[in-house]
């Protein structure tokens, strides 16, 4: 096709509502745009004047999905601009509630957003109908991933008893074995999901671009750490801005980022580019399984990346659990802060990508806050992806060329409401 136009109002099978516009011209690509058409939502100016321990509860109404992800963030950053040095216990419970949203969000997008492409249906209610026993597994595993958050943090969406310093609330020890032998049961899930993705046929698609993620020591790192790209470099994470440097673009109420190249991508897959010598044994075999070695600049193989990590957050949980065992839960008061008044920034691997939480506390009060979410810093990288894939795909009929756009789309799991924020000028 030397004339097309593709004008997708909005994109399903995606958190928020984007549009796809490509217009091609005589074979030349004049427009290749994924418009973000939601209106910002002002949520640091919502926190200014708030006492500290707001931060995280209202935080972690940003998004429905990476609840305890906001909230792990923004505890975070509170803790970093007061003083405060969670415990052992505490650090353990946190990971450990972690990788239970982890599990709850890839699982959702591998079966229920990504699937129905690959198994020709047009959403997960065919899907129940065509192949049951795949969405009864799906189920089975959110419903695990779950459990394990409201054991930890009262509830998944949205976490209660995190706060400052520590938890307001601790799972009994029965609750901890209960978890660890249904984690050790879901194995077979976990084989099973790695099985299914095995069998679809990708699209092959490549294009290199800069990978994003977290770094720290010997972990597969979710929580904390340092910021490493794979072009080189790694910047504390009070340098954040450095990598991020958000700008405005007229197309879209959500920002764009970039660093050392025009776009970089945060998630999964950069995760498993940069610390894919950090996963469990298990999940190594599984991202054999799968064909999956470093460096893989297929995007759309994020779910595929998705799949190890499942895999990876399964063993993971399962060993921190044998810890908390073996210490014994002490129901303990939160860390105190050492002062009132003071900058942080948090940052966490959230389903998505890297997440930063900002903040400025005054007297104990917010009076500067600034969130950088994971689909902003990767819309960019999205629009050079499909830059690149219109033209290698005139030659197929539009309706294909629409499909291989949005699975493009829907391969980021773009988590699109989350993504349009606005800097508070405390910062500026």
């Amino acid at each position: 096709m030397t004339t097309l136009k593709v004008d997708v109002h909005h994109v399903t099978r995606v958190e928020g509502h984007g549009n796809i516009v490509v217009d091609v011209q005589n074979g030349v690509l004049k427009q290749c745009d994924l418009q973000i058409v939601e209106t910002p939502r002002f949520f640091e100016a919502m926190l200014r004047g708030r006492p500290y321990l707001d931060a995280s509860h209202l935080t972690s109404r940003i998004c429905g999905i990476c609840a305890v992800g906001h909230a792990t963030a923004s505890l975070r950053a509170t803790e970093q601009a007061l003083g405060v040095t969670p415990s052992p216990q505490t650090t353990l419970l946190r990971k450990l509630n972690f990788h239970g949203e982890i599990l709850d969000s890839h699982i959702l997008h591998i079966y229920m957003l990504v699937a129905p492409d690959y198994l020709g249906v047009g959403s997960v209610i065919p899907l129940a109908q065509s192949a049951p026993d795949v969405v009864l597994r799906a189920l089975r595993m959110k419903q695990l991933a779950g459990d394990l958050c409201a054991a930890i943090c009262g509830r998944h969406t949205h976490p209660i008893s995190m706060t400052v310093g520590g938890f307001t609330h601790f799972p009994s020890l029965e609750t901890l074995r209960e978890l660890r032998a249904r984690l050790v049961a879901s194995r077979a899930d976990c084989d099973a999901t790695i099985e299914l993705l095995a069998g679809l046929d990708f699209p092959r698609f490549e294009r290199d671009t800069e990978y994003v993620a977290l770094h720290k020591g010997e972990e597969y790192c979710f929580i904390d750490g340092v910021i490493d790209s794979s072009d080189g470099g790694r910047w504390d994470l009070e340098d954040y801005r450095l990598i991020t440097n958000e700008t405005i673009v007229p197309h879209s109420s959500a920002k764009h980022t970039r660093h050392q190249r025009d776009s970089y991508m945060v998630g999964a897959l950069a995760r498993f580019n940069i610390n894919h010598d950090k996963l469990h044994p298990r999940a190594r075999a599984a991202a054999e399984a799968l064909g999956l070695a470093p460096k893989v600049i297929n995007p759309y193989l994020i779910a595929a990346a998705q799949a190890v990590e499942v895999v990876h957050c399964t063993e993971d949980a399962i060993l921190l659990i044998d810890q908390l065992l073996e210490m014994g839960i002490r129901h303990e008061e939160p860390a105190a802060p050492t002062r009132l008044t003071g900058e942080g920034v948090g940052a966490a691997e959230v389903p998505r990508g890297t997440l930063f939480h900002h903040y400025q506390i005054e007297d104990g009060a917010i009076v500067g806050a600034n969130c950088v979410i994971p689909t902003g810093q990767n819309l960019a990288n999205i629009e050079l992806d499909m830059r690149a894939l219109v033209p290698t795909i005139l030659d197929r009929s539009q309706e294909d060329i629409t499909l291989a756009l949005e699975m493009l789309v829907r391969a980021y799991d773009p988590c699109i409401s989350c993504s349009t924020h606005m800097l508070n000028v405390r910062f500026v």
